[in-house]
């Protein structure tokens, strides 16, 4: 069998459940970090965040 034999049959087990949600969580964390290297001030870093999940609008 192939190295995606396990993967694939999770798919069915679980009803079709899967972590992509939290993995495009992860996704957005992981680019705000890279983003908001400079900032200083946690209130900013914050709104940062929040700007570029589409939480607020400029």
């Amino acid at each position: 069998m192939g190295q995606w034999t396990e993967r694939l049959l999770a798919y069915f087990t679980t009803d079709g459940a899967s972590d992509g949600g939290t993995e495009a969580v992860n996704g957005l964390i992981q680019l705000h970090r890279r983003i908001d290297r400079g900032f200083r001030n946690r209130d900013n870093y914050r709104l940062r965040r929040l700007l570029i999940a589409g939480g607020l609008t400029p």
